[in-house]
């Protein structure tokens, strides 16, 4: 048993000091920053053609601190953007991060009706691993009731002219470290205490005899509903 138990505790702490070296190692460049360049598909005819609409900067992958600067809407933007709106189509984006170790490409995508009667203005959530790698880039709008797509109005695609765009950067929350030095302390005494014989069963009555006390029950209870097989 205690072979058992060192065999755990050994294999456990070697985990342990593997887990933390491996966090710390990535942890060296957590605070550095990022870029992330997006780009938009507008065109309903060239649905793959994406343009450029904008740069987020991550200062500061730790506190989150972001920077975000959007090429403002053209006139021939507005128009492929409405004719998206009115044919009920999605808004697609592509965004590109660009780190230490390359680019990466991350796809979201909007309702573009939702997106127009917001009047462009819309939330992307940088999801980050406990690295600080980033493994998502999402857009979500406020507005995404499909239904108003039927009042979209000239005038609502005359204002969208520029992007007003919040960034979250959101961590991902570590497991909790198991608590195995109380589990083997526990196992420990446990052993102890039956190699002594002060190990007490405090079950109830019913638990240690039920096996003995079901059949008697049963046997009662068929004495009761017939008389005459209980006087056999």
């Amino acid at each position: 048993m205690m072979n058992l138990l060192m065999k755990i505790a050994c294999v456990t702490s070697v985990w342990l000091i593997c887990s933390f070296s491996y966090i710390e190692a990535n942890s060296l460049d957590y605070d550095g920053w990022l870029n992330i360049a997006l780009f938009h598909a507008l065109d309903v005819d060239e649905p793959n053609k994406f343009t450029l609409r904008g740069n987020i900067t991550v200062t500061n992958r730790n506190t989150g601190l972001v920077s975000v600067a959007q090429e403002p809407l053209t006139l021939q933007d507005r128009n492929k953007l409405k004719r998206l709106a009115q044919q009920k189509q999605l808004y697609r984006m592509e965004a590109h991060v660009s780190d230490s170790d390359g680019v990466t490409k991350f796809l979201t995508s909007s309702k573009a009706c939702a997106l127009a009667k917001a009047q462009l203005t819309d939330v992307l959530w940088v999801s980050l691993d406990h690295s600080g790698t980033v493994t998502a880039v999402t857009q979500s709008v406020n507005n995404g009731n499909m239904n108003e797509c039927h009042d979209l109005s000239n005038s609502d695609v005359d204002v969208l002219d520029e992007f007003n765009t919040d960034v979250y950067v959101k961590h991902t929350e570590s497991a909790p470290i198991p608590d195995t030095a109380s589990f083997i302390q526990k196992m420990e005494r446990e052993r102890e205490a039956r190699e002594r014989g002060d190990t007490k069963d405090n079950r109830s009555f019913f638990a240690k005899y039920w096996m003995y006390l079901v059949p008697v029950v049963i046997l009662l209870l068929i004495s009761a509903t017939n008389p005459e097989a209980g006087q056999r």
